[in-house]
């Protein structure tokens, strides 16, 4: 019988460090993110952009995303979380440097392209780390620590391109060169930290696994812990073969539809293009970007709102809750376009709520949630399915947006996104199960389990 641990044990120091440590790479994920909302109307001018063009500039990152997550999940079964965590903060450096010193548009694509696939791969290793880290009971609030690194990422983007507008025409490169230095930081807080215990035991290192879960268990402990986590992987089969299996189709579907809804209901979107959106209502640029140092706190104070929520109320919930109240925003902004009320006061209310449903209540239970419904043999190699799709559909929308924001208009472009805000509150209380309080091994079987 499966037994639910208390969900408000403290989280030991080591844990703690480990955490913060891989959840910095979420840091630099939301800081290349978003650097590019800064940068975009100094992109239109210097590149002489259109609609499409400006999708481009936006959305190649995200391709170079869907390559990355691609190959990082067999990656990280063969050669850890640890070291490719390391290569992948100095692609970080030399790609912001790239992007940066780009002189023409071509290269500056490559560069974020090339910038995507360091994105992409934090995006599977990072959460995968935390995940594997961290005790059943605590599992919930560490996988936080990676959405509240990504939207401190984020917030200090907006204030890099708020603080470099007005220092002459390179300003937007000096804001790309910039995030060469978390990247550094980075690097050397990875130096001393070691890999998952998971990961040791699935390359036969048992008693280097012992050793990294001593530091937050009791001898006793770490013996039950290790006969566990070795029953999870006795069975393990090769790569991809393995997804294959029936057991895996439910949890794979469940991952795939959560990362493709979260995507399509608009976030990136928002955080993008919210000068566009903003300047759309007559706001000068000056103006649209100070407002998107709001929305930058916003995302802030509602993640950490969801440290207080995620390991009490549970994934699902919340989930459901949030998707509805998304929804509502969205409607908001349709009805509001569409009845020419499209003005900078009320869309930036609306805004505001959609952040901060998005920030408590989406964003750090995806990323909690999806590491967890996967068996530990397979977790790299499964994590890559909703990844790679959570990137490709981000990376269609960010394309696509500012054409349909300017040709469909906006009342049937935020029409639409808020209509998949909804199906995700639907999809999540059909089929998603809710894992509070259970360890990864549990989860596995809490799907066989299932009808």
């Amino acid at each position: 019988m499966t037994v639910l641990r208390p969900p408000a044990s403290p989280v030991s120091r080591s844990v703690l460090v480990l955490g913060a440590t891989a959840a910095l790479g979420g840091l630099l994920f939301g800081f290349d993110i978003a650097i590019i909302t800064g940068a975009g109307p100094f992109l239109l001018q210097h590149f002489r952009l259109g609609p499409l063009g400006l999708g481009w500039a936006f959305s190649s990152l995200l391709f170079g995303c869907v390559l990355g997550s691609a190959i990082t999940g067999w990656i990280a079964d063969h050669q850890g979380r640890r070291r490719p965590l390391l290569w992948v903060a100095v692609l970080f450096a030399l790609t912001c440097a790239a992007t940066g010193l780009a002189p023409t548009f071509t290269i500056f694509i490559l560069a974020r392209f090339a910038g995507g696939l360091a994105v992409g791969a934090i995006s599977v290793l990072a959460p995968m780390y935390v995940s594997e880290i961290s005790p059943a009971a605590s599992r919930g609030r560490m996988g936080t620590l990676y959405q509240l690194a990504i939207v401190v990422g984020i917030l200090v983007s907006y204030s890099v391109n708020y603080a470099l507008i007005d220092i002459g025409p390179w300003n937007w490169r000096w804001m790309f060169l910039s995030g060469a230095i978390p990247s550094a930081f980075f690097w050397i807080m990875l130096w001393r930290a070691p890999d998952s215990p998971r990961f040791l035991v699935l390359a036969g290192r048992e008693a280097e696994a012992g050793k990294v879960l001593e530091r937050w268990l009791a001898p006793a402990e770490v013996a039950a812990e290790l006969a566990q986590i070795r029953a999870s992987v006795a069975h393990r089969s090769s790569g991809w073969v393995e997804l294959r299996r029936p057991e895996l189709r439910r949890p794979l579907g469940v991952g795939l539809a959560l990362a493709i809804l979260i995507q399509v209901s608009g976030i990136n979107t928002i955080i993008d293009y919210a000068p566009q959106i903003f300047q759309s209502t007559g706001w000068s640029v000056n103006v649209a970007l100070f407002s998107t140092f709001g929305i930058g706190v916003t995302n802030l104070v509602f993640t950490l709102v969801s440290f207080r929520v995620i390991d009490r109320r549970g994934r699902k919930p919340p989930y459901i809750v949030g998707s509805l109240g998304m929804g509502a925003a969205l409607l908001g902004l349709m009805i509001a376009a569409a009845t020419g009320h499209f003005r900078g006061g009320v869309v930036l209310a609306l805004v505001f709520s959609y952040v901060a449903l998005f920030s408590s209540c989406i964003g750090p239970v995806f990323w909690t949630l999806v590491p967890e419904i996967f068996p530990n043999r397979v977790r790299g190699e499964a994590m890559t399915v909703p990844v790679l799709a959570q990137w490709a559909a981000n990376a269609v929308v960010v394309l696509l947006f500012p054409l349909a924001f300017q040709q469909i208009g906006k009342a049937l472009t935020f029409g639409f996104l808020a209509a998949m805000a909804l199906l995700q509150a639907w999809f999540t209380w059909r089929y998603v199960p809710e894992t509070k309080g259970r360890s990864l091994e549990e989860i596995e079987t809490l799907w066989a389990s299932r009808p």
